[in-house]
């Protein structure tokens, strides 16, 4: 949107945001979000790279071509369980990696040093 236009609604008291400031999003929902967002794209990305149609998929998963396309859009009734068992199927590799995080300094709390959890998904 140009600046001066922009501008003009927002003297007008117009606000402007993303998706995330109209839910009332959480960091926490928006990770999971992405998280969701970023799992089903590789999904796609994997069978498309097979060259697998989402017929083929679903035969694989013993579902419908109708749910590989719901898995591969992260709609809400897809669960993580579902994507990741739908990406081995495809033809991906899921590896684990957990790291603690440094010890902070001064005054200490759980939250200041949370465990990274890396999933790397290769395609």
């Amino acid at each position: 949107m140009e600046t001066k236009k922009r501008k003009a609604l927002e003297a007008a008291g117009w606000t402007f945001g993303d998706a995330e400031d109209f839910l009332e999003m959480s960091a926490d929902e928006r990770q999971l979000l992405d998280t969701r967002m970023n799992i089903a794209a590789a999904i796609k990305r994997q069978r498309e790279a097979g060259a697998l149609s989402q017929k083929e998929l679903g035969a694989r998963m013993k579902t419908s071509q109708p749910r590989i396309a719901r898995i591969e859009r992260a709609a809400s009734d897809v669960s993580l369980d579902q994507l990741l068992r739908t990406f081995t199927a495809a033809g991906g590799k899921i590896v684990v990696k957990t790291a603690k995080a440094k010890p902070g300094k001064g005054k200490h709390r759980k939250t200041d040093n949370p465990i990274v959890l890396e999933v790397v998904m290769t395609e």
